[in-house]
C-alpha cells in the first residue's frame, strides 16, 4: 500500500522545542499557530526575484523526511494571512501537497513596517543572492527612510558591508544578471567596479567568463589598464607656449577660466561663468568688444 504523505513526523517535527523566533521580537509579540496554506497570500515586498528549482527541490525532500522545521512568518489582513517571510518554504509545501505550515503571526500596522520587516527576515532567512541583498537594502534606504547604518544594524552586517553590495548595483545589467545567476562571484563583481566606463566592465566581464579569470587575474588586468593609461597621459604633447600665452591673456581680459582646445583644424574656446549675473558680466564685455 502507498504511504499517504503526511505533514512531517507530528508536532515536534515541525515546531522544535526552542523554534528561532521571528527577528527582533518578544514572545507576546506573535503567535505560533498552524495555518491552513490557501489562506495565506504572497507578499508584496518579497525581495527574493528569482526561486532555484534545484534548492526547492531539496527542500521539497527535507520537508517530506523530517517537516517544516522553521515557520514561516505572516500577518493578519482581513479574513486571510500575508506571508512577510519564508515563500520558498511555502512553495515547497503547497507543491509536496500539504494543506497546513506552522506559521507566526505578527501584527503589522504599516507598509513601512511591513517592507522594513519582509526584507529583514528574507536577508537573515532566505539566502538571497547578492544583487537580491542590494536590491533590498535600497529599498531600506529609500522606502523606509533608513540610513545605511541603521540597515547594517537591523541586518546585523558591517556598514562598510553593506556599501560595498550596494554598490553592485551600479554595474551594467547584463552583469547584474550574471551576478545573480551565479556565472560570476561577488567577488568579480567589486573588481569590476574599480573601472569607471560601463564599456570597460562589460569588456572585461566577457573576458572573464570566457577565459574563467579568477578575480586576483582580473585585478591584475585592472590594474594594468591603469597603468597604461597614465602612461599615456603622462606622455600627452605639452600644450604651446603660444596657447598658454593666449589662454593667460583671454583670462586677463575677461576675469574668467578660459581654455583654447586646438584640434587639427581650427578648435574651441571654452569660457566658465559660475552664475547668472556672472553671465551677464560677460556679454556686457562682449558688447563693448563690438562698439571698439
Amino acid at each position: 500500500m502507498k504511504k499517504t504523505k503526511r505533514l512531517g513526523r507530528g508536532l515536534s517535527a515541525l515546531i522544535p522545542e526552542t523554534p528561532d523566533t521571528p527577528q527582533d521580537t518578544k514572545a507576546e509579540d506573535y503567535t505560533l499557530k498552524q495555518l491552513d496554506v490557501y489562506l495565506i497570500r504572497p507578499n508584496p515586498f518579497q525581495p527574493r526575484l528569482e526561486f532555484d528549482p534545484i534548492a526547492l527541490q531539496e527542500l521539497k525532500t527535507s520537508i517530506e523526511e523530517k517537516g517544516v522545521i522553521q515557520p514561516i512568518t505572516v500577518r493578519p489582513v482581513d479574513d486571510h494571512y500575508e506571508l512577510v517571510s519564508g515563500e520558498r518554504r511555502l512553495r515547497a509545501v503547497i507543491e509536496i501537497g500539504l494543506d497546513k505550515i506552522p506559521s507566526y503571526i505578527r501584527e503589522i500596522d504599516s507598509k513601512e513596517e511591513m517592507l522594513e520587516l519582509a526584507i529583514i527576515e528574507n536577508v537573515q532567512r532566505e539566502h538571497l543572492n547578492p544583487i537580491e541583498q542590494a536590491i533590498a537594502y535600497q529599498r531600506l534606504i529609500e522606502e523606509c527612510n533608513l540610513t545605511q547604518d541603521e540597515v547594517a544594524q537591523k541586518i546585523g552586517k558591517d556598514r562598510s558591508t553593506i556599501t560595498n553590495i550596494i554598490r553592485l548595483l551600479k554595474l551594467p545589467k547584463k552583469i547584474q544578471d550574471s551576478v545573480r545567476n551565479g556565472e560570476i562571484s561577488m567577488g568579480h563583481a567589486r573588481t569590476l567596479l574599480a573601472v569607471s566606463q560601463p564599456k570597460v566592465q562589460t569588456s572585461i566581464w566577457q573576458k572573464i567568463l570566457k577565459e574563467q579569470l579568477s578575480v586576483r587575474r582580473v585585478e591584475q588586468l585592472i590594474k594594468e589598464a591603469q597603468n597604461k593609461t597614465q602612461a599615456r597621459k603622462k606622455e600627452a604633447p605639452r600644450r604651446s607656449v603660444f596657447l598658454q600665452k593666449v589662454e593667460e591673456n583671454l583670462r586677463e581680459t575677461l576675469g574668467t577660466k578660459v581654455v583654447v582646445r586646438p584640434k587639427k583644424e581650427g578648435g574651441s574656446i571654452e569660457i566658465e561663468f559660475y552664475s547668472p549675473e556672472d553671465l551677464n558680466r560677460l556679454i556686457d564685455i562682449f558688447e563693448q568688444l563690438k562698439t571698439q
